[in-house]
Order: structure tokens, then sequence, then C-alpha cells
């Protein structure tokens, strides 16, 4: 009994830092056909402009272009709290309806990582 005590008494420390431990958010989707790089850029930034490096919790975000019309975003967050938070609030966000029309949604991917 002690010994479950005592494990119970140090998930309670640990799991804390987990739930708050930093998230690092990995997005893959495709562009629409007929959407260049360089017409989805400017928009892209937008998104992190206007909306995702506003957003509590923020700490980073980069994209980068694959092959294909493939888009890789990475994001970086205090928490997942923080990470879902965002992703709640981001249809509401006015950047986010241009960003949206210009992706194949069917495509999208989103995974995410603690760190």
């Amino acid at each position: 009994m002690k010994y479950l005590k005592k494990i119970v008494y140090s998930l309670a420390l640990i799991l804390p830092a987990f739930s708050h431990a930093e998230v690092i958010e990995v997005v893959t989707f495709k562009l629409k056909p007929g959407i260049s790089y360089q017409d989805f850029a400017p928009i892209d930034k937008a998104v992190e402009i206007e909306h995702v490096s506003k957003q509590p919790g923020f700490i980073s975000r980069e994209s980068a272009v694959g092959t294909d019309r493939e888009w890789l975003v990475l994001v970086r967050w205090e928490s997942e709290q923080d990470a879902d938070a965002s992703m709640n609030s981001f249809m509401q966000a006015k950047a986010a309806s241009d960003f949206v029309n210009h992706i194949d949604e069917t495509t999208m991917m989103m995974k995410r990582y603690s760190k």
C-alpha cells in the first residue's frame, strides 16, 4: 500500500508537467489545383500574422513547400490547451476563409508532438 501511495504521489507531481508540455503541431496539405506556391505564400503569412501569432501560448510558426502542391506548417505552442484553443478559434478568423479556400481539405493531416 505504501508503494502504491508513492506511485500515485509521483504521478501527481509528474502529470501536470506533461499536460503543460510544449507542443509541436505538424500540418500537411496540398494546395488546390491551379493554386501556385507564389499565390498561396502571402495567404499563409496573413494567417500567421493576423491570427495564429496572436493566440495565447504561441511560440513560433514556420511553413515550407514540398512537391506536387504540398505544403507543411510547423507551429510550436506552450501547451496542448493553447493549441486546442487556437484550433477552435481558427475558422472565425478573417484570414482563415481565404486560407481554407485555397487548400484541398481532403489532404489535410495534423499531428501533435510533446516536447
